[in-house]
């Protein structure tokens, strides 16, 4: 992973990612920054790697069970194997409203004890708290096999203005 040499903002980490275990390694070290109440917004066209950078988050959770996407199912819980949080991981992609709708996952009542990471949630679940991160995710379009992704981490909130995102450059 690359960072350039001038982020068009300060608050933001813009990383370029070459390949899925590259994204999966992502995910494991944004998982040592993790604790239980944060919330992970992931957006991005298909196939951008929202789930594999989850599949990362769940490594370095160190949670039950393999992260797959949740399209159909709409949310799985991932139990945490050690003493971290366990992993809530949901797909909005095919729910048309807005916190209205999501109220049913009861989102509100995991987010104090979990880690709750939102694909296509942007839009959804803002109003469950002030504090989160939102990460998006963008590749090529089209017919092409090119797996280069560009990562823009935008914190939100006191919590994550605290947060160094630069140790994930290094």
């Amino acid at each position: 992973m690359e960072a350039p040499a001038a982020p068009h903002d300060a608050a933001d980490l813009r990383l370029t990612v070459t390949s899925a275990e590259q994204m999966r390694e992502l995910g494991r070290e944004l998982a040592k920054l993790l604790r239980a109440g944060d919330l992970v917004m992931l957006s991005g066209e298909l196939g951008a790697g929202k789930t594999t950078l989850t599949r990362g988050l769940g490594e370095g959770l160190g949670v039950r069970g393999a992260v797959t996407s949740p399209t159909f199912v709409i949310a799985r819980v991932h139990p945490s194997l050690t003493d971290g949080p366990p992993l809530v991981h949901v797909d909005a992609y095919r729910l048309s409203g807005g916190l209205d709708e999501m109220e049913d996952l009861d989102l509100d009542v995991s987010l104090p004890d979990s880690v709750v990471v939102v694909e296509w949630g942007e839009g959804k679940v803002e109003e469950l708290t002030e504090d989160r991160l939102h990460i998006t995710l963008h590749r090529a379009v089209g017919d092409t096999t090119d797996e280069v992704r560009h990562v823009t981490l935008t914190p939100v909130g006191e919590r994550w203005g605290a947060v160094d995102l630069g140790v994930l450059a290094a």
